[in-house]
Protein backbone atom coordinates (compact mmCIF):
# COMPACT_ATOMS: atom_id res chain seq x y z
CA UNK A 1 0.00 0.00 0.00
CA UNK A 2 1.42 3.32 -0.95
CA UNK A 3 1.51 6.17 2.18
CA UNK A 4 -0.96 8.93 1.68
CA UNK A 5 1.56 11.34 0.87
CA UNK A 6 3.48 9.18 -2.13
CA UNK A 7 -0.85 8.71 -3.55
CA UNK A 8 -1.16 12.09 -3.18
CA UNK A 9 1.77 13.01 -5.38
CA UNK A 10 1.86 10.47 -7.85
CA UNK A 11 0.20 10.97 -11.41
CA UNK A 12 -1.70 7.81 -11.83
CA UNK A 13 -1.50 8.51 -15.64
CA UNK A 14 2.21 8.66 -16.08
CA UNK A 15 3.29 6.34 -13.09
CA UNK A 16 5.51 8.63 -11.87
CA UNK A 17 5.70 11.16 -8.92
CA UNK A 18 4.48 14.59 -10.27
CA UNK A 19 6.61 17.38 -9.64
CA UNK A 20 3.67 19.88 -9.72
CA UNK A 21 1.97 17.77 -7.28
CA UNK A 22 4.73 17.93 -4.75
CA UNK A 23 4.74 21.32 -4.95
CA UNK A 24 1.02 21.69 -4.08
CA UNK A 25 1.02 19.07 -1.48
CA UNK A 26 4.16 21.14 0.41
CA UNK A 27 2.50 24.51 -0.37
CA UNK A 28 6.10 25.74 -2.04
CA UNK A 29 6.54 26.99 -5.94
CA UNK A 30 7.60 24.55 -8.30
CA UNK A 31 11.20 26.68 -8.36
CA UNK A 32 11.51 25.61 -4.92
CA UNK A 33 10.64 21.57 -6.20
CA UNK A 34 13.88 22.28 -8.42
CA UNK A 35 16.40 23.86 -5.99
CA UNK A 36 15.15 20.83 -3.62
CA UNK A 37 15.92 18.42 -6.36
CA UNK A 38 18.58 20.00 -7.26
CA UNK A 39 17.35 20.28 -11.53
CA UNK A 40 16.79 22.86 -13.39
CA UNK A 41 12.74 24.14 -13.05
CA UNK A 42 12.34 23.14 -17.00
CA UNK A 43 13.78 19.65 -16.35
CA UNK A 44 10.62 18.84 -13.61
CA UNK A 45 8.26 20.32 -16.54
CA UNK A 46 9.77 18.62 -20.06
CA UNK A 47 10.92 15.69 -18.09
CA UNK A 48 9.43 14.87 -15.14
CA UNK A 49 9.78 11.47 -15.33
CA UNK A 50 13.20 11.06 -15.69
CA UNK A 51 15.35 9.09 -13.52
CA UNK A 52 17.20 12.16 -11.66
CA UNK A 53 13.96 14.08 -10.88
CA UNK A 54 11.80 10.67 -9.71
CA UNK A 55 14.78 9.59 -7.89
CA UNK A 56 15.15 12.59 -5.92
CA UNK A 57 11.27 13.39 -5.25
CA UNK A 58 11.55 9.89 -3.92
CA UNK A 59 13.73 11.17 -1.34
CA UNK A 60 11.54 13.89 -0.59
CA UNK A 61 8.62 11.61 -0.35
CA UNK A 62 10.14 9.21 1.96
CA UNK A 63 10.88 11.98 4.13
CA UNK A 64 8.06 13.38 4.47
CA UNK A 65 6.26 9.61 4.74
CA UNK A 66 8.89 9.11 7.47
CA UNK A 67 8.06 11.78 9.12
CA UNK A 68 4.15 11.97 9.22
CA UNK A 69 4.37 8.14 10.93
CA UNK A 70 6.42 9.78 13.43
CA UNK A 71 3.98 12.29 14.09
CA UNK A 72 1.05 9.98 14.18
CA UNK A 73 -0.32 9.75 10.66
CA UNK A 74 -0.13 14.13 10.77
CA UNK A 75 1.27 15.03 7.45
CA UNK A 76 0.61 18.82 7.56
CA UNK A 77 2.51 18.56 10.86
CA UNK A 78 5.81 16.65 9.13
CA UNK A 79 5.41 19.43 6.19
CA UNK A 80 5.65 22.28 9.13
CA UNK A 81 8.48 19.93 10.27
CA UNK A 82 10.51 19.60 6.76
CA UNK A 83 10.15 23.22 6.53
CA UNK A 84 10.64 24.96 9.83
CA UNK A 85 11.98 22.85 12.89
CA UNK A 86 15.84 22.94 13.09
CA UNK A 87 17.22 19.13 13.54
CA UNK A 88 19.71 18.57 16.43
CA UNK A 89 23.40 18.19 15.28
CA UNK A 90 22.96 20.00 12.03
CA UNK A 91 23.66 23.58 13.05
CA UNK A 92 20.46 24.33 13.22
CA UNK A 93 20.00 23.41 9.75
CA UNK A 94 16.20 22.25 8.55
CA UNK A 95 15.90 19.13 6.82
CA UNK A 96 14.66 20.88 3.89
CA UNK A 97 17.45 23.39 3.90
CA UNK A 98 19.78 19.48 4.49
CA UNK A 99 17.51 18.18 1.40
CA UNK A 100 18.24 21.70 -0.84
CA UNK A 101 22.50 20.92 0.13
CA UNK A 102 22.10 17.02 -1.20
CA UNK A 103 21.66 15.44 2.38
CA UNK A 104 18.71 13.26 1.82
CA UNK A 105 20.15 10.53 3.31
CA UNK A 106 21.34 12.47 6.23
CA UNK A 107 17.54 13.84 6.83
CA UNK A 108 16.74 9.64 6.67
CA UNK A 109 19.08 7.81 8.96
CA UNK A 110 18.21 11.15 11.80
CA UNK A 111 14.47 9.94 11.60
CA UNK A 112 15.40 6.77 11.42
CA UNK A 113 17.50 7.33 14.64
CA UNK A 114 14.39 8.78 16.03
CA UNK A 115 12.03 6.08 14.78
CA UNK A 116 14.51 3.60 16.78
CA UNK A 117 13.71 6.29 19.75
CA UNK A 118 16.89 7.45 19.86
CA UNK A 119 16.77 10.99 20.99
CA UNK A 120 18.43 12.91 17.64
Amino acid sequence: MLSAFLDQVTDRRGGFISPQRVSEALHVPLAKIARLAKVHRNTLAQHPESPVVQARLGDLARIITAATELLGGEQGRAIVWFKHQPLAGFDGRTAEELVAAGHSDAVLAHLDLLREGSYA
